[in-house]
Parts: C-alpha cells; sequence; structure tokens
C-alpha cells in the first residue's frame, strides 16, 4: 500500500454533533516527547511543529490533546496553537479535562467540579481559542460523574465549550452524564490485545446510541503511556506482511472496523508514522481476516 497519497478522507466520516470529522485522526499525546507525559526524552519542537501540519495537509480534522498533555520542554497545546493557529474552520480539537498535573510533571489531585472552570479556561489560554469544540471529561476513579458533568454542561451552556464527552467510563456514568447534557464522544481505553467484555458492551452500546467511540492507546497496546508496542501477535504479523503494511496499520484497520461510529486517533511524533497511521484509513481487512484476529481476541479474554 502506498503511504504518499492516501489522506485521512479515506476512513470516512463521523459526526460529532454539528462536526463532522474523519474517523482517522490524531492524539497529541505523543507530541511532547519519545514517550508520553515525564516519560522518555523530549521531542524536537520544530519536528512536532512539522507532524502536525503534515497530518492536516493530510485531511486530518480531528486533534485530541489535553493540558497535562506535557514534557519538562513540551506542551502539546502550545505546539498546536504554534503549528495550526489561524485555525481552519472544519479542524475539530478535542481536549480533556478533570485529572492535573503540577509543573514538576507530577499527578495532582483530581479537579473538583468546581475548579473545572480553570481546566478549561486553562485549555482555552494554551490553544488560543475563545470556545473548545469538545470536552471529554475524564473520570478519576469517582463512582458518580454527575457532579462533575453538570459543571461542564453548564460551560457549555455559557458557551465556552461547544460539545461534551465522557472518557474511561462505563455504562452507568454514560446514563448519568446524558440524563444531564446530550454526550458526542466516549473515550476508553480499546485496543486489540486487550480484550475486555466490559469494553466491546461500551463499544457497542456507543453504536446503538450514535455516539462516537473513541479508543485510546489502540496502538500502543499494553505499552500504553511507554509508546507503540512491539509484541504483535502473530496473527497481526501474519495479515502486515500479507497486505505490505505494518502491524500498527492493521491495528488500526482492526479498530476502525469496528464500527462506523469508531473513531482512531493514532499519535506520534514521527513524520514517516504518521504517514503510515494515516494511511491505515484506507486499509479494508476481509470478514475471514477479521474474524482471525477476533479469534486470537477472544482466545486471550
Amino acid at each position: 500500500m502506498t503511504t504518499e497519497t492516501i489522506t485521512a478522507h479515506a476512513a470516512g466520516t463521523w459526526d460529532l454533533g454539528d462536526l463532522s470529522v474523519n474517523r482517522l485522526g490524531f492524539g497529541a499525546m505523543r507530541l511532547t516527547g519519545s514517550a508520553a507525559f515525564h516519560h522518555g526524552v523530549s521531542s524536537r519542537r520544530d519536528r512536532s511543529i512539522a507532524v502536525l501540519r503534515t497530518a492536516v495537509e493530510l485531511g486530518v480534522n480531528h486533534i485530541d490533546t489535553a493540558a497535562f498533555y506535557f514534557s519538562a520542554l513540551r506542551s502539546a497545546n502550545e505546539l498546536i496553537n504554534t503549528a495550526l493557529s489561524p485555525y481552519a474552520d472544519d479542524l475539530v480539537i478535542a481536549t480533556k479535562v478533570g485529572p492535573h498535573r503540577e509543573c514538576d510533571g507530577e499527578w495532582g489531585t483530581a479537579a473538583r467540579p468546581d475548579q473545572l472552570r480553570g481546566h478549561v479556561e486553562e485549555n482555552l489560554r494554551q490553544l488560543g481559542r475563545d470556545h473548545l469544540d469538545l470536552v471529554y471529561l475524564r473520570r478519576m476513579r469517582q463512582d458518580s460523574i454527575a457532579e462533575h458533568f453538570g459543571a461542564l454542561a453548564e460551560l457549555r451552556e455559557a458557551g465556552l465549550v461547544r460539545h461534551l464527552g465522557i472518557s474511561a467510563v462505563g455504562p452507568h456514568h454514560l446514563a448519568e452524564a446524558r440524563a444531564i447534557a446530550p454526550v458526542v464522544a466516549v473515550q476508553n481505553r480499546y485496543a486489540l490485545d486487550q480484550p475486555s467484555p466490559e469494553a466491546d458492551a461500551m463499544l457497542r452500546l456507543c453504536g446503538e446510541a450514535g455516539i462516537a467511540f473513541v479508543p485510546f492507546y489502540a496502538v500502543a497496546g499494553d505499552a500504553g503511556e511507554h509508546g507503540a508496542t512491539d509484541a504483535h501477535d502473530a496473527e497481526v504479523l501474519a495479515l502486515a506482511q500479507a497486505h505490505g503494511v505494518t502491524p500498527a496499520q492493521i491495528r488500526l484497520a482492526w479498530t476502525l472496523a469496528q464500527g462506523p461510529h469508531v473513531l482512531a486517533i493514532p499519535g506520534t511524533g514521527n513524520p514517516d508514522h504518521l504517514r503510515e497511521n494515516v494511511a491505515a484509513g484506507a486499509l479494508r481487512l476481509t470478514e475471514e481476516e477479521l474474524g482471525r484476529l477476533n479469534a486470537r481476541r477472544a482466545q486471550g479474554s
């Protein structure tokens, strides 16, 4: 598969409320260094800016970020602002609030409901915007999200936020949130090599409700915030060889095949990997190939 001429449009589109996005997006977590947060080595600023601009040139119009995506020297939001402002009209930037990191990189106390406005305003300041397209409430172990989500719904009514999502949640959290305000997206951990009946149930529930399901660590797998996994299943390796693509591209193609409401947000600071990720949006696995991957996934559950 030739990557040079493939754009994010090949993956198809989905509507986040009144905002249409290509299903192959970009996650900003890996822009700041060789691994997320305070792990790894900080990235070269010019390279990260070039990756962002190339992503948009390749049709990516959905970028996922957060104010807590920073390394010792880099801030994902600042990089996005520098690279892409003034923003294109069709560019959707999603961010997350709830978690908090101190200036030294250590995780602080999760926000109380009354502190969420400060989190939203910090993202606005860093991104140089007067409103945020999509804000996820990232659940931090609390059983009920009603009070926190209600605080975000008030910010939506005030015009600081256009659409709302929730992250790291289960079905009862989604029901809680939808009773308060519309939910356009759910962002949960979901990957080919991490079988979970609970995660599969959330994916199906979102599809039935017409809500976008946005997996994180779909490529990283078990490696998580430390970067993309190199522990690929034999079936993934065999399909990658058969299609002449990388294992990461097979993982992304499988992810997108889980439903038309599934949006992929692979992240990278490598321009070559970016092109490969975008090109994965054009890769169509057959029913037989998907069945083989699903069978191996089921064996691990």
